[in-house]
């Protein structure tokens, strides 16, 4: 049986499912300060419709849609990979509802088995449905396309719109007629450019978002506040801020560009060159620009750009050398690994990874560490050396990213762990690009105008 399929992207599973009692279950996916990692995500459409769990009748508001995904993971063993991605969730949940009826579970989702190597009645089975199943990939694609006509025909009657009227949050200069009034005005006269008319979508929305902003005198770039709207004037003229923080993701749904790729942000659809795509055969890489690393301290705060600096940081501030458990150990490439997300995952929750000793802060866990000694000390291999330890702690976790193999062991993991790992799709990226049912809408829709 499959124990587990493939998971788009760089992110291996968005939930976490470890054998702990469940109020130490992480149930979603930690992620260190956005700074570190400015992946887009665009949440999904919701009207107020409750959202149906597909395996019972228990329904959940659409704003609690996390405790709907804790119910499936505790009460079902189910769980639903890369749920960012899924464009109208309640529609989604539906679907798989009315196939869960209709044939087992078991015909649709890939099986986790935890704690494989333990005693038989600690062992737990865990459903995985995720787009390596053909089916679960179009309906996520047929409901991205279904978003996207949304969204079109929604900016359409924004740029046919003759009764917008509005007052301009710089000046109060009162606009009428066309939102591009407006958002030139606002461009010319105040320096402040959210983009082109025709490229924004939810125009009321987002200048409601910026007004409040402002009226909390929060500036619009760096988003500190500040005591008074004079202050705040002079900050965002000083420093150059009238613009919005292109990294803040609160934005992505008013921008059309997010909503043309399944899973891609604006940065990665806009700085793609099809010219380069479809022309260019040759695999020179010498212009390959790697993003800086930003590697977090295991047991700290600590942030460093090279991974050489955080191990000497945590070398020297916490006498933890990964180097020597490395070498001492004898651990491969995947053993590193679970390591890792097992002493994350043990900090997060306050516990000494060495002798389980919970306390109330991770202050006082990491003093804890340096008075027992414990920093250098690791439980019985078989402990932390287990298949749910494949999943990182911390999705943007750049550690994981530094981990090396001395033997370069490239077989993957031990095959008596019982985790086969079904290879990434590689199908040609021109086919894809060229049948893609969204270029197609969209090729279509340029062709009517």
């Amino acid at each position: 049986m499959i124990i587990f399929g493939r998971y788009v992207n760089k992110t291996l599973l968005y939930f976490r499912l470890h054998e702990m009692p469940k109020q130490d279950c992480i149930l979603e996916p930690l992620c260190f300060p956005e700074h570190l990692c400015g992946s887009a995500s665009l949440t999904s459409s919701s009207d107020g419709r409750p959202v149906t769990c597909s395996l019972c009748s228990d329904s959940f508001p659409a704003s609690e849609k996390d405790q709907l995904l804790k119910h499936m993971v505790l009460d079902h063993k189910l769980v639903i990979a890369d749920v960012k991605l899924i464009a109208d969730f309640p529609r989604y949940m539906l679907y798989w509802k009315k196939r869960f009826t209709e044939q087992p579970i078991t015909d649709f989702c890939s099986v986790i088995k935890t704690n494989s190597e333990g005693p038989v009645e600690q062992q737990e089975h865990y459903f995985l449905l995720c787009d390596a199943l053909p089916e679960d990939r179009i309906l996520r694609e047929q409901l991205q396309q279904r978003r996207l006509e949304e969204v079109l025909d929604q900016q359409q009657k924004e740029r046919d719109d003759t009764t917008f009227h509005r007052a301009c949050m710089f000046c109060s200069e009162e606009f009428t007629g066309n939102r591009s009034s407006l958002l030139n005005h606002m461009a010319k006269e105040h320096s402040f450019s959210i983009g082109l008319p025709d490229n924004i979508v939810y125009c009321n929305e987002f200048l409601n978002t910026l007004e409040w902003k402002l009226e909390n005198m929060q500036c619009l770039y760096c988003e500190k506040t500040f005591r008074d709207k004079t202050t705040l004037k002079d900050h965002m003229r000083k420093k150059q801020h009238r613009r919005i923080n292109a990294r803040n993701q609160e934005y992505d749904r008013f921008y059309v560009i997010n909503y043309l790729e399944l899973g891609k942000t604006w940065e990665e659809v806009q700085s793609e060159d099809d010219r380069e795509l479809f022309e260019d055969e040759d695999d020179d890489w010498s212009d390959w620009q790697a993003h800086p690393v930003c590697a977090v301290c295991l047991f700290c705060e600590q942030q460093a750009e090279t991974m050489e600096k955080i191990y000497t940081h945590m070398e020297e501030t916490h006498e933890f050398d990964l180097h020597k458990l490395k070498t001492d150990l004898s651990l491969k490439f995947y053993q590193q690994v679970k390591l890792v997300n097992y002493i994350r995952r043990e900090l997060h929750q306050c516990r000494c990874y060495c002798c389980q000793e919970k306390f109330e802060t991770k202050e006082e866990l990491v003093q804890h560490l340096v008075n027992t000694g414990h920093v250098m000390q690791l439980p019985e291999i078989s402990h932390w050396d287990q298949p749910q330890y494949y999943f990182p702690t911390y999705e943007n976790d750049a550690l994981l990213t530094a981990l090396s193999d001395s033997e370069s062991e490239s077989e993957g993991p031990n095959p008596s762990s019982e985790v086969p790992v079904i290879a990434e799709d590689i199908s040609n990226l021109k086919v894809i690009k060229q049948t893609s049912v969204l270029n197609k809408l969209l090729k279509d829709r340029g062709g009517s105008n």
